[in-house]
């Protein structure tokens, strides 16, 4: 999430209670996930496994709960609790905005756009030409949707991200980090009935121009969609995937958290993609391997009893 314009370290210090150690005159355009970080960006770290990536990625200005050497061209906010300091720098410049109608005042949406009865249009969404949005749909906050898409019935776009901050040591061990991101829907995407897009943590979910996504299928936070997809019913992409242009899923595919799908693969029905998949290949299994590879190997599986029985009688 960028700010509306920048803000000082020093104001971040005294807005989350936390000391700095680095160039207090420093400004922050925005805050991010570490996966996402940009040069400006504020990341919050709060365990040791992540100090050192935190510590030398692109972010500027790292809320971090332990004291350190600052590396070249940092600052550092340190705070005893970052996941606290995090949710309130969120909160402070995307807070929730409750709607009290069906379609938001702060919307804009193009005169060709045809939005049927029953659709909720949330605050601060953006809406082509030529759009349309069968009825019963819900479109949260901060969503933008481009020309000549199609979205059906039931379908949720841009609701909250399953990101949770896990610690054993309180009572409610997993708290939700505060959504702030955004979902770009390119031009001429097709959505079936019964989707669910996630918005970004901090970032974008973005679906590629020309991409179409089938009934029933569930996209997670930060994913980013290639151009000319094809996406069959019942598939689940986790938080952070990257899928490439001209990759096809067919039904019921699974797909795990941060990792890439190359150009043009295509992957068979029911596979579970544990690792990330080059391009221009087939792919089928659970993990999913390369569709000829996978195919011999289940071939002679089902020869095994025969082959057995060849041996014993020898």
């Amino acid at each position: 999430m960028n700010f509306p314009s920048p803000v000082t370290a020093l104001w971040l210090a005294d807005f989350i209670n936390a000391k700095i150690s680095g160039d207090a005159n420093a400004s922050a355009t925005g805050i991010n996930e570490l996966h996402r970080v940009r040069k400006g960006d504020i990341v919050f770290v709060d365990h040791p496994k992540y100090y050192n990536t935190c510590l030398k990625s692109d972010a500027t200005f790292i809320i971090i709960n332990q004291e350190t050497d600052v590396p070249e061209g940092k600052t550092l906010l340190i705070s005893d609790n970052p996941f606290e300091a995090y949710q309130k720098i969120v909160s402070h410049f995307r807070p929730f905005t409750p709607s009290h109608q069906m379609i938001s005042s702060t919307s804009e949406i193009d005169p060709t756009a045809v939005i049927m009865p029953g659709v909720f249009i949330g605050n601060q969404v953006k809406i082509g030409r030529e759009v349309i949005i069968h009825p019963n749909v819900t479109i949260y906050d901060n969503v933008t949707i481009k020309d000549h898409v199609e979205i059906h019935s039931g379908s949720v776009i841009g609701g909250n991200a399953f990101y949770y901050n896990g610690k054993k040591d309180r009572d409610v061990w997993y708290q939700l980090m505060n959504s702030c991101g955004e979902v770009i829907i390119e031009s001429h995407v097709d959505i079936g009935s019964n989707c669910t897009i996630d918005r970004g943590v901090s970032d974008v979910t973005r679906i590629g121009e020309g991409t179409k996504i089938d009934n029933l299928v569930h996209i997670g936070h930060d994913v980013i969609i290639g151009r000319n997809c094809l996406i069959a019913a019942q598939c689940g992409i986790a938080g952070g995937t990257v899928l490439g242009t001209g990759v096809i899923l067919w039904g019921q595919v699974g797909v795990n958290k941060t990792i890439s799908i190359g150009d043009n693969a295509m992957v068979m029905a029911q596979s579970g993609v544990a690792n990330s998949l080059e391009g221009n290949k087939s792919y089928f299994g659970s993990p999913a391997e390369e569709y000829y590879s996978k195919r011999k190997e289940i071939l002679l599986a089902r020869r095994l009893p025969e082959i057995w029985e060849k041996v014993r009688g020898k």
